[in-house]
């Protein structure tokens, strides 16, 4: 499809709350990084997704190094090449099974016969040769109630070499310090509620008796 509007593609937009997008990185030029830009304001959770340079941020959106295990994204929009593309829903249908699937938006250029085959005979809905960018733009559309704007936490070795990590906590839409070590954990309170990934699952370990997740993840920082 491209530059039609759809009942279904609106309804998907509108319910979900996250729109993670693989491929937006700190390159200001890379059409991904601006799309962060062009939907920020209208309502929705964004979510950069970028391994380079996962630990960064973008307008105070922290860029992830991937979906991790437990994570259930509603839209995912692919700026990625087409073998990448296909990679990527690969592992999604491994991790979610076709049922579960969130909607696969192909840029243009992400779009491939094979992939498109794929989607289609396992039933999975997805969007190409349009820009979701474009489509919310000329739509008008913007969610609402907006999606909540989360404080996003990051993990990093400790700068001495001793083999310590440092926890960091960063406000909602604050970007974040610049770091030379290696990233081990990031993401934002939904990420730390529901990721398996150790860290996240260590960090929820260590909550006090009716103290909420949140107050644990800044009383660690």
């Amino acid at each position: 499809m491209s530059g039609d509007r759809e009942e279904w593609i609106d309804e998907a937009i509108n319910q979900a709350q996250s729109i993670h997008i693989l491929g937006a990185g700190l390159n200001a030029d890379r059409p991904a990084n601006r799309a962060i830009h062009d939907l920020d304001g209208r309502g929705w959770r964004l979510v950069p997704v970028h391994p380079r340079d996962a630990g960064n941020s973008i307008l105070g959106r922290v860029i992830r190094p991937e979906i991790e295990l437990g994570i259930q994204p509603d839209i995912v929009v692919m700026f990625l090449a087409p073998a990448r593309a296909q990679t990527a829903v690969m592992s999604m249908i491994v991790r979610y099974g076709t049922e579960n699937m969130p909607l696969i938006w192909l840029q243009r250029g992400a779009e491939s016969d094979d992939l498109a085959e794929m989607l289609e005979s396992s039933e999975i809905k997805y969007v190409k040769q349009d820009c979701i960018v474009e489509y919310i733009t000329r739509n008008n559309m913007q969610r609402s109630p907006q999606a909540e704007d989360y404080p996003w936490f990051r993990q990093i070795s400790d700068e001495d070499g001793s083999g310590c990590s440092v926890w960091q906590a960063f406000e909602s839409l604050q970007d974040g310090s610049k770091f030379n070590t290696d990233l081990e954990w990031v993401g934002d309170l939904n990420d730390l509620e529901h990721s398996e990934h150790t860290i996240a699952r260590y960090i929820r370990s260590l909550s006090l008796p009716d103290e909420q997740l949140i107050d644990t993840a800044i009383r660690l920082a």
